[in-house]
C-alpha cells in the first residue's frame, strides 16, 4: 500500500512539473525522463574564485540540484566519472542579435544628403512616435527564432546562453535572453525583457533627420524630455505608444551601443542628464582615454574583435596607414587587463567577430596581454549575469540555478584546453568527443608495398593537422579525420592523393588503402615521439609591451600630456594690444596660468626662463568661425535644428588641433554649418592638444546660436530638393516663424512658473521643447545670434527681423557686403566676422572685396578676419596682415582682428585678447614679426602650458617615424610577409583621408557616420 502511494506522489510531482515546464499537448506516446545526472570526481570552478577538487555536481530536470564533496547522488542517477576534467559555468554573451529575424528595409540611406531621397514623416502606422528611429516597442522575442547553427557556434565558444537584441534604431526597444538550446522559442526564452537598447545611428530609418551624431543626440535628448513630460501628465490630450513604452522600458538595464570611447564619454554624459546608468557596449579602444572611461562609473561590454594587421608589405603604401591604426593593431589585446586593472566592472561579447573560433584565440591574447585568469572567468560568467539581474539563473554553478556548464579537459584558459561539453539546460551537446586518443607526435607509416613516410600530427582532438614528409626535402600537407576509434589520412605524393583508412585499437592504429595509381596496400603507423603542448612552459609567459598609449591617440599625441610650470620670456617685442602698445625688449612674467607681469628687466626668481631675444610675443591668436575638432558640421535635415549642440560632437583627436597650435591658434570658435536657416548652438573650445572633451571646452562661456541665409540655406545646388524653404523669402518666413513660435513658448512657460506651488500641483507644465528653448535663450541673453550672410538685402532683412523680435543681430559672418552697409551694422550693434580677401567662388560673393574689414571697421563695426578652412586656420596672422595694404590699418589694429576683437565679440576679452596682467596666458612666440609670411611659432601657450614647441616638433617627427617602422617590423615579423596578416588575410588599408569642409564647400551636407 505503502508503496503504491509513493508511486501516486511520485506521479502526480512528475507530471506537475511536466505542466510547468512544457504548455504543449503531448501527441502520441509521452517520453519524458527523469533528468538526473551526477558528475563525480571533477574538479568544478563554482564561480570564478571558487574551485572544488574531486567535487559532485548533481543536475534534475535543467537545474542544479546539488554541488560540492559531501552530495547524495540520487538512485535514478546517470554517473559520469570525470576524473581529471573541470566543470565551469557557460558563458553568458550580452550583445547579440542571435536568432533576430532580419527583414529589409529597402534601398539603404545614400552616405551623401544630396544623392538621397527626402522623407520627412514616419513610415509606421499606428499611435507611435513622429520619428522612426525611435523604436522603444520593438521586442526581441517578436522577432526570435532558435537557429541551431549559431546556437552550435556559440556553444563552441563556451556560450551556453546570450541576449539578443533587434539592434535596428536610436531606440532599439527591449531584448531578450535566451539559453543555446535546439529546443522550441517557449523552451528556449529565459526572459523576454531583459534589457533595453540605444545608440547614435538610425538604423534602417529612411527618414533625413536625423542625418548627424549631434542630431541623434539631440533626439534622444528631446525624446527623454517629452516621456517625462507625457507620463507626467495625467489629463493626456494625445496617446502616444513610443513614450509609453520608453518609461516603461527605463525600469531594465540599458544598453548603449557606442562607435568609439569618444562616444562613449558622450553617451555617459547623456545618461548623467536622465538619471540612467547605462551599460556601454564599447569598442575595444576604451585604453586610449582610460581614466575618463573609468570616471564615467559605466560598466562594459567589451568587444573581443582585435584589429587584423594592415597591409605594410609595400613601404610606400605603409606610409598611407596611420600611426593610431598601428598602435591600436599593437595595443588592442591590452585593453581588457588594463580596464581591470582599474577595477572596472566589464563583460565580454562575439559581437563585431566574422568567426567564433577567433573568441577563444583573442581572449587567450588578451589573458598573455595583463588579464588575469579570474578576471576573465569573471568576464564571461558573473559579470553579465548580474548586469542584466539574471544572476539567480546564469553565471556560477550553485544550486537552484540553471544547469548551464561546461566540461573540460583541464584549466580552461589553458591553451591546450579542450572543451568536451557544452551542458545548456540539462541538455548535453558534445563539442569535441572525450573518447578521441590524443595523437600529437612523430610516426612512421608503414605501408605493405615497402614504402614509409614520417608523419607529424599536431593539433588537439577535434582539430588536427597532418605534415608527411614525402621526399627527401618535401614536405606535404595531408588531412585527418578522427571518429570515435576509426581514422582516415590522405596526402599528396608527386601531385597524386594516397588515401589511408583504418583504426585504432590499444596502440596499434592500421589499416587499408589506396594508392594514387589505384593499388590496395593494408599499413600501420608507429608512434616515434609523444607530441608536446605547444604551451608547455610559455604558458604564463606574458607578451612584451613595447607600444605606449599617446594623448591624444594620434600622431603628435605624446606619451604624457603637457605640463604647466611657470615661466618668464626675455626680451622680446610685445604686443599687448593695450594701452602700453608695443613694448620693445620686455619681458612676460606667467604664474599659475595667468599673466602676472609686463615690463621691462622683471625680476622672475627661479621659474623657467626662456630667451626671445628678436622674437615677438603677442596673444594667442582667436578664430572666430571654426568647423575643425568636430564629428560631423551639420544636421542639414530640417530647416530649424537649433536643438542640436556642436557640444555634443566635439573631437578632440582631430589633427587639425595641433596644426592650427603650430599657426599660433589658442581658441576656436566651432559652429554648426550652414546647411540651414537656424544650425546649431555653437561651442568655444580651447586647443589643449592631448586633452579630453571636458578639458576642451572654454569655462563658463556664452552660448551662440548660428542662423544662415543664402545659397546653402535654400540649397540651390540640390536641385531635387523638397525641404522648405527653396527661396530666400522662404529663409526669412522659417526664422520668423520658429520665434514667434518662441515667443509663445517663452509666455507659457513664464505663466506656469509664475503659478504657485499648489496651483503647479493642479497645473500640467508645458512640453519642454529643445528646439525652442534654443531660441528663447536669445530671447534672454543668454545666447546670441551669429548669422551667415553675403548680400546687402539679407543682411539689412537679418537686422530688421532680429529688431523685430528685439534681440541684437551679434555677429554676421562672411558678410561679403557688409561694407555697403556697415553704418546700419554699427547701429544695429552687429558685430562683422569677415574673411580678408575670399571673392568670386560663387555667384553672391561677386561684389565681395579686400576692403571690407577696413570699411566695416572704420565705420564703427566691431570687425575680425575668421578662417572657415582648416587650412586659413593656420595663418590667420598672415590673413590679418592683408588688411593693413588692403584698408591701411595700422599693424596693431590689423593684429586685433585675430585676438582682442574675436574676444570681445565672443565676450573673452575679460580673460583673452591682449596681453594685460590677469588674463589667461594664451601666448604666441613668434620667430619674426607676427604678420609677417615669414613669421612662425616657435612655441604656443594655452594657459601658461606649451601644448606646441617648434624644435620639439621636429624630435616628434623623427619618433613617429620611428615608432611606425617599430610597429611594421613587429607586423612583418609576426605576419610572415606577403599579403597574411594576423588571424588570415590582411584587411584593406584604411588610409588617413581626413577632410574639414568649411560653409561654402558642396560636401557641407555630408551624412556624419
Amino acid at each position: 500500500m505503502m508503496k503504491k502511494l509513493y508511486c501516486l506522489i511520485v506521479t502526480i510531482a512528475f507530471f506537475t512539473f511536466t505542466h510547468a515546464q512544457n504548455l504543449s499537448p503531448v501527441l502520441g506516446v509521452g517520453d519524458e525522463r527523469p533528468e538526473v545526472y551526477a558528475f563525480i570526481n571533477a574538479t568544478v570552478v563554482v564561480d570564478y574564485q571558487t574551485e572544488i577538487e574531486d567535487a559532485v555536481l548533481v543536475i534534475k530536470k535543467g537545474k542544479i540540484a546539488g554541488v560540492g564533496k559531501n552530495i547524495v547522488i540520487p538512485d535514478n542517477a546517470v554517473v559520469f566519472d570525470l576524473e581529471g576534467k573541470y566543470i565551469y559555468p557557460s558563458f553568458v554573451d550580452l550583445f547579440t542579435e542571435y536568432g533576430i529575424e532580419k527583414k529589409s528595409s529597402g534601398t539603404s540611406a545614400p552616405r551623401s544628403y544630396f544623392s538621397r531621397q527626402q522623407v520627412f514623416d514616419s513610415k509606421i502606422d499606428g499611435p507611435f512616435y513622429w520619428n522612426d528611429a525611435i523604436k522603444p516597442y520593438q521586442s526581441a522575442i517578436e522577432a526570435f527564432h532558435v537557429n541551431a547553427k549559431d546556437a552550435e557556434d556559440f556553444r563552441k565558444a563556451g556560450f551556453g546562453a546570450v541576449v539578443t537584441q533587434k539592434n535596428d534604431g536610436i531606440m532599439r526597444g527591449v531584448s531578450a535572453l535566451v539559453a543555446l538550446t535546439d529546443e522550441d522559442e517557449e523552451q528556449v526564452v529565459l526572459s523576454g525583457k531583459a534589457a533595453c537598447g540605444y545608440s547614435f545611428d538610425k538604423g534602417s530609418s529612411q527618414m533625413n533627420y536625423p542625418s548627424s551624431l549631434m542630431g541623434a543626440f539631440a533626439l534622444i535628448r528631446q525624446t527623454f524630455y517629452d516621456a517625462e513630460w507625457y507620463d507626467s501628465n495625467s489629463d493626456k490630450s494625445v496617446f502616444d505608444a513610443s513614450l509609453e513604452t520608453v518609461t516603461e522600458n527605463k525600469s531594465l538595464p540599458s544598453v548603449f551601443q557606442v562607435r568609439d570611447k569618444i562616444n562613449l564619454l558622450d553617451a555617459a554624459r547623456l545618461g548623467d542628464e536622465f538619471n540612467i546608468p547605462f551599460i556601454m557596449k564599447g569598442n575595444g579602444d576604451e585604453y586610449q582615454l582610460l581614466d575618463e572611461v573609468v570616471s564615467t562609473g559605466a560598466p562594459l561590454i567589451l568587444p573581443l574583435n582585435f584589429p587584423e594587421a594592415p597591409d605594410v608589405d609595400d613601404p610606400y603604401k605603409a606610409i598611407l596607414v596611420p600611426l593610431e591604426d598601428l598602435k591600436h593593431w599593437e595595443l588592442a589585446p591590452y585593453n581588457p587587463g588594463r580596464l581591470a586593472g582599474k577595477e572596472v566592472e566589464f563583460s565580454f561579447t562575439t559581437e563585431g567577430l566574422k568567426d567564433k573560433k577567433q573568441f577563444r584565440t583573442n581572449l587567450l591574447k588578451a589573458i598573455k596581454c595583463g588579464l588575469s585568469k579570474e578576471h576573465a572567468l569573471k568576464a564571461l560568467t558573473e559579470t553579465p549575469a548580474k548586469l542584466i539581474g539574471c544572476d539567480n539563473m546564469l553565471g556560477s554553478l550553485e544550486k537552484g540555478k540553471l544547469a548551464n556548464f561546461l566540461i573540460t579537459s583541464s584549466e580552461i584558459f589553458d591553451p591546450e584546453c579542450i572543451v568536451y561539453e557544452n551542458w545548456v539546460q540539462g541538455r548535453k551537446y558534445v563539442i569535441t568527443d572525450s573518447r578521441l586518443p590524443d595523437l600529437k607526435g612523430e610516426y612512421d607509416l608503414a605501408l605493405s608495398n615497402n614504402e614509409h613516410f614520417d608523419l607529424v600530427i599536431e593539433g588537439k582532438p577535434g582539430s588536427y593537422s597532418l605534415k608527411v614528409k614525402t621526399g627527401k626535402d618535401k614536405t606535404e600537407s595531408g588531412k585527418m579525420l578522427v571518429s570515435e576509434n576509426l581514422i582516415s589520412l590522405s596526402f599528396p605524393k608527386d601531385k597524386k592523393w594516397v588515401r589511408l583508412s583504418g583504426w585504432m585499437e590499444d596502440e596499434a592504429i592500421e589499416g587499408t588503402g589506396v594508392l594514387p595509381e589505384g593499388k590496395t596496400v593494408t599499413w600501420e603507423m608507429t608512434l616515434e615521439k609523444a607530441g608536446k603542448d605547444k604551451a608547455g612552459k610559455k604558458k604564463d609567459e606574458k607578451l612584451t609591451e613595447s607600444g605606449k598609449v599617446i594623448y591624444p591617440f594620434v600622431a603628435y599625441g605624446s606619451e604624457m600630456k603637457p605640463q604647466y610650470k611657470d615661466f618668464v620670456i626675455k626680451n622680446a617685442t610685445v604686443w599687448t594690444l593695450e594701452n602700453e602698445g608695443i613694448i620693445e625688449n620686455a619681458d612676460v612674467l606667467v604664474e599659475n596660468g595667468k599673466i602676472a607681469q609686463v615690463g621691462k628687466n622683471i625680476n622672475a626668481g627661479n621659474v623657467w626662463e626662456i630667451d626671445g631675444t628678436g622674437m615677438h610675443i603677442t596673444p594667442g591668436i582667436i578664430d572666430e568661425h571654426s568647423h575643425m575638432a568636430l564629428n560631423g558640421t551639420n544636421e542639414g535635415s530640417h530647416a530649424i535644428t537649433s536643438e542640436v549642440r556642436m557640444r555634443d560632437v566635439l573631437n578632440p583627436e582631430d589633427a587639425t588641433i595641433y596644426r592650427q597650435l603650430a599657426g599660433g591658434v589658442t581658441c576656436s570658435h566651432l559652429l554648426h554649418g550652414s546647411a540651414n536657416p537656424i544650425g546649431g548652438q555653437s561651442v568655444l573650445i580651447k586647443l589643449r592638444w592631448g586633452g579630453n572633451p571636458e578639458e576642451m571646452l572654454v569655462k563658463n562661456q556664452v552660448g551662440f546660436l548660428k542662423h544662415a541665409l543664402g545659397e546653402n540655406v535654400k540649397q540651390s545646388r540640390m536641385p531635387t530638393s523638397q525641404r522648405f524653404p527653396l527661396t530666400r523669402m522662404g529663409v526669412e518666413q522659417s526664422i520668423r516663424d520658429v520665434y514667434a513660435r518662441a515667443k509663445e513658448y517663452q509666455q507659457k512657460w513664464e505663466a506656469y512658473d509664475a503659478l504657485s506651488e499648489a496651483e503647479k500641483l493642479k497645473t500640467p507644465a508645458p512640453r519642454k521643447d529643445l528646439q525652442l528653448d534654443a531660441i528663447v535663450d536669445e530671447f534672454n541673453e543668454k545666447s546670441f545670434m551669429v548669422c551667415h550672410t553675403y548680400v546687402q538685402s539679407e543682411t539689412n532683412m537679418i537686422m530688421k527681423l532680429a529688431q523685430e523680435f528685439d534681440i541684437r543681430p551679434h555677429t554676421l559672418i562672411h558678410n561679403t557686403e557688409g561694407y555697403k552697409v556697415a553704418d546700419k551694422m554699427a547701429e544695429a550693434g552687429a558685430a562683422g566676422s569677415v574673411f580678408s580677401d575670399w571673392w568670386n567662388y560663387k555667384y553672391e560673393v561677386i561684389d565681395a572685396i579686400a576692403y571690407n574689414a577696413a570699411i566695416q571697421s572704420n565705420e564703427g563695426v566691431l570687425v575680425c578676419i575668421n578662417s572657415d578652412d582648416a587650412e586659413m586656420g593656420r595663418r590667420l596672422n598672415q590673413e590679418a596682415g592683408k588688411i593693413v595694404k588692403y584698408g591701411g590699418l595700422s599693424e596693431i589694429e590689423a593684429l586685433k582682428l585675430v585676438t582682442l576683437n574675436p574676444a570681445k565679440i565672443l565676450h573673452l576679452d575679460d580673460r583673452m585678447g591682449s596681453i594685460k596682467v590677469g588674463k589667461d596666458a594664451d601666448l604666441v612666440l613668434w620667430t619674426d614679426h607676427p604678420l609677417s609670411v615669414y613669421a612662425m611659432p616657435s612655441k604656443t601657450f594655452v594657459d601658461g602650458t606649451v601644448y606646441y614647441d617648434k624644435e620639439k616638433d621636429k624630435e616628434m617627427y623623427n619618433s613617429i617615424q620611428e615608432e611606425r617602422s617599430r610597429i611594421i617590423n613587429k607586423i612583418l615579423a609576426e605576419g610572415g610577409g606577403g599579403k597574411k596578416g594576423l588571424g588570415g588575410s590582411r584587411p584593406p588599408m584604411r588610409v588617413n583621408d581626413q577632410f574639414i569642409y568649411d560653409d561654402e564647400d558642396i560636401t557641407d551636407y555630408t551624412i556624419d557616420e
